[in-house]
């Protein structure tokens, strides 16, 4: 069962970017989807976005605007690019593979 570190969460402002990362323990191409879920308080666990094996994309049309998943194969790492958060972003970000989930981390956006 592969483990995922999360990194990169924080406190921002509204309008703006935080970059969140995930280091899976084994090679990214071992896992068919790589991806991101969230969390607000009260809330159910959504999806963000996804990232197969083949390195196609699939955003929740909530998030095709602001947010940009990517990765490098290389550092076994997949990334959340947030931009422009709003306080309703506000939630834990979880690293998840169809076997795994990471920890979670804390992204908050507050004026």
């Amino acid at each position: 069962q592969a483990q995922l570190v999360e990194s990169g969460g924080g406190s921002v402002q509204p309008g703006e970017s935080l970059k969140l990362s995930c280091t899976a323990s084994g090679r990214l191409t071992g896992f068919l989807y790589v991806g991101w879920y969230r969390q607000a308080p009260g809330k159910q666990r959504e999806r963000v976005a996804t990232i197969s094996r083949n390195g196609r994309i699939h955003y929740e049309d909530s998030f095709k605007e602001r947010f940009t998943i990517s990765r490098d194969l290389a550092k076994n790492t997949v990334y959340l690019q947030m931009n422009n958060l709003e306080p309703e972003d506000t939630a834990t970000y979880y690293c998840w593979t169809p076997l795994s989930w990471g920890q979670g981390i804390q992204v908050t956006v507050s004026s």
